[in-house]
């Protein structure tokens, strides 16, 4: 929402497009924003919308489409004062290509789109507008956003103030919370429905419900012929995930499978913002995207809850001290702090392996300045081996290590609770 605002204030402001997978809350985003920042809200759902596909196909004069969009809301278009909100952008191709001609002909109105990325980036013979438009990446809740929905900003105000002193002395509160957000995740209607009810059991309803319907996206949006590997590649992640070795092998989805029989699946999921794509840099180096190596990733899912549903680990897990963390071999403990890196601007997220594979470090991070390695243990392991051996290559300015441990600087490296993980960028 602050980032919204911020969009707002800008004198040269592009259309904006949210970029984000279904059920994240992009809609509820928006109207929101628009209710509490706009004199008028002019809201368009393309889905299934014949009338208004009709009207952004004939041609791209500004003034009929804004015409047709007042008949359509059945008010007055005033551009400063009205925020048009085009959802699920990618059923209408042409609405799309729109947001050029707005860009440059009709500068005055605001327009805030979303899309799933369904289909986006897979439309033939479209022109995307370039250039025209600016992004904001929507995730599900991290794990600050989720503390504070459960009531306690006070947590995450002792995180943003760097107090780690009185931080460590409630170290068993956070790792409670963290334990919730294991099971919870961060999908805004199941944290929605967990801090109403307190029910393990609901949660998982609708957890399950969202992963059907993400099912169903495949077969209603995906190419017919590419549904089966999307669903196949879909349902090996927890599989991948559970690996000693986390690399993602196509072996592992279909005995004899090859990269390219999956190229298009991966493609689409990877659009959907379903999935995300950790690429194996050779060497930790500025920029790091200059060392890609692009035949080695992992591949994670956008929620740690949903992950959780997945492999359907039981509730009663979470009673048990840390068992939780110990279970799939810090599966979900690699899906969490993946999913706390992708939402903090400007990091760009890889892993490390030497040559040989004896020595991996689970995330390496691009702030633009440094490289900052990152080791990741699902409980409490003071063991570094793999950190201890990158170091002593590198010589990197900052070393992390992020465990169920306590926050402590030793002389090379750093203890970064899990719980704290989002204050990476303060390091």
């Amino acid at each position: 929402m602050k980032k919204l605002y911020k969009w707002k204030q800008k004198k040269n402001k592009k259309p904006l497009i949210i970029r984000c997978a279904r059920q994240v809350g992009k809609t509820w985003l928006m109207k929101t924003f628009g209710e509490t920042t706009y004199k008028q809200t002019v809201y368009v759902s393309f889905d299934n919308n014949q009338e208004m596909k009709d009207l952004f196909e004939k041609n791209m004069n500004i003034e009929r489409i804004i015409t047709g969009l007042e008949l359509y809301a059945g008010n007055k278009i005033i551009p400063e004062d009205t925020l048009l909100i085009f959802d699920e952008i990618q059923e209408v191709p042409k609405a799309l290509t729109s947001l050029k001609y707005f860009n440059e002909n009709a500068p005055q109105y605001q327009i805030v789109c979303a899309g799933s990325l369904l289909g986006v980036a897979l439309h033939q013979g479209t022109s995307f507008p370039v250039g025209k438009v600016e992004f904001l990446d929507l995730y599900p809740l991290s794990f600050k956003e989720f503390i504070k929905a459960m009531g306690k900003e006070q947590f995450v105000e002792l995180l943003e103030k760097g107090d780690f002193e009185l931080a460590n002395t409630f170290k068993h509160e956070y790792i409670d919370l963290l334990k919730y957000y294991y099971y919870v995740g961060g999908m805004p209607e199941v944290v929605d429905n967990f801090l109403n009810n307190q029910d393990f059991n609901e949660a998982r309803e609708i957890q399950k419900r969202i992963l059907s319907v993400y099912e169903q996206d495949f077969s209603k949006h995906a190419p017919n012929g590419a549904v089966p590997r999307i669903r196949m590649l879909w349902n090996s992640i927890p599989s991948q995930l559970t690996k000693e070795n986390k690399k993602f092998i196509y072996g592992l989805i279909k005995e004899g499978s090859i990269a390219k029989d999956y190229e298009m699946a991966m493609l689409w999921l990877t659009d959907c913002g379903l999935v995300h794509k950790v690429q194996r840099v050779t060497a930790p180096n500025l920029p790091l995207k200059a060392y890609e190596d692009l035949k080695a990733f992992k591949l994670f899912m956008l929620d740690v809850g949903l992950l959780s549903c997945m492999v359907r680990p039981d509730q009663r897990v979470l009673l048990k001290g840390n068992e939780l963390f110990k279970e799939f071999k810090g599966a979900l403990t690699d899906q969490y702090v993946l999913q706390q890196l992708k939402t903090l601007d400007e990091i760009e997220t890889y892993y490390w392996t030497n040559e040989r594979g004896s020595a991996e470090i689970d995330f390496v991070i691009d702030n633009g300045q440094d490289v900052v390695p990152i080791e990741v243990k699902a409980e409490v392991n003071l063991k570094a081996k793999s950190l201890k051996t990158y170091f002593e290559k590198f010589s990197p300015k900052t070393s992390i290590r992020t465990a169920m441990t306590e926050y402590n600087q030793e002389y090379w490296l750093l203890n970064l609770p899990l719980w704290a993980i989002e204050t990476i960028h303060h390091v």
